[in-house]
């Protein structure tokens, strides 16, 4: 049995962290900056919400996109990380420093005269689950918390900022109950696969729920930023399953991006209005 004294700062603990936390249902969001990487993840909601795409808003020797409107009082920018032109592949620009880029040149952009300021990033997206806490294909899981699993340096002081643990500023659990989703951390890398090292590092270190290709880095710059930051995952394939992650992926991306376009309104109705249930369903 552990120490009394231990299990009672760890109390303390949490609850200094609860009390710490952001309350988004008090919180006024007049804007929210969206970023999803692939192109066939953010269609269907860009689609849905009738956002409109701004041609000047990157500079033109950059692939990034971004599109604007609105939802009820709020004004709502999504940016997608766009096509691979340097490597003349054509594929979507994946990965944690096209996120990292795109975010930091869109939170400059709309820091500038006549803009309006952001107040809340959201990270949409894909990704994978883990059966070992409780992750199933389609589900969709709002963040806690983000982790690195590849950024193994193993210096002290060096290796706590390769993980680079940041806890969300907001609690999303009354938001999760209300919506029906579920919460919990992700864990970020640049490979569709995983090794037993990552493995070891997502569970133990990270208490990983859902892993992805740019939590991480899109937090890292909200964070460098003072701005809030929270994601929004489907799961498309299970890391710790019986099959394939890439084949998984390929199989489930169109569904989950139909479940993304279905969850982001939501959440961002519920952010933006705090109508909670009330109105999201009409989205």
């Amino acid at each position: 049995m552990r120490p009394l004294f231990l299990i009672a700062a760890q109390f303390f603990l949490q609850i200094a962290s609860i009390s710490s936390a952001l309350v988004l249902e008090t919180m006024t969001i007049k804007h929210v900056l969206v970023p999803i990487v692939m192109e066939a993840e953010a269609g269907p909601f860009v689609e849905h919400l009738d956002l409109k795409p701004i041609d000047d808003f990157f500079p033109s020797h950059t692939p990034f996109l971004a599109f604007s409107g609105s939802l009820g009082d709020a004004k709502v920018t999504v940016i997608t990380m766009g096509k691979d032109v340097v490597y003349e592949t054509g594929v979507d620009n994946v990965g944690t420093v096209p996120a990292s880029l795109a975010t930091f040149l869109a939170l400059e952009k709309m820091k500038g005269a006549g803009e309006t300021p952001v107040d809340l990033v959201v990270n949409g997206g894909t990704c994978g689950g883990f059966a070992r806490k409780g992750g199933a294909i389609g589900d969709v899981f709002l963040t806690t918390g983000v982790a690195n699993h590849d950024r193994r340096i193993g210096i002290p002081g060096f290796d706590t900022y390769g993980i680079g643990s940041l806890s969300s500023e907001i609690d999303p659990s009354a938001m999760a109950e209300a919506l029906g989703y579920k919460t919990g951390i992700v864990t970020t890398g640049n490979s569709l696969d995983k090794t037993d090292t990552d493995d070891e590092y997502m569970k133990d270190k990270n208490d990983a729920s859902v892993k992805d290709m740019e939590a991480a880095a899109i937090a890292w710059v909200c964070k460098m930023n003072n701005l809030p930051y929270m994601g929004v995952k489907v799961i498309t394939d299970i890391v710790d399953g019986n099959f394939p992650s890439h084949e998984e992926f390929m199989e489930n991306l169109a569904s989950a991006a139909q479940s993304l376009q279905s969850a982001l309104p939501k959440v961002l109705n519920y952010v933006c209005e705090n109508k909670e249930l009330g109105g999201s369903e009409e989205l």
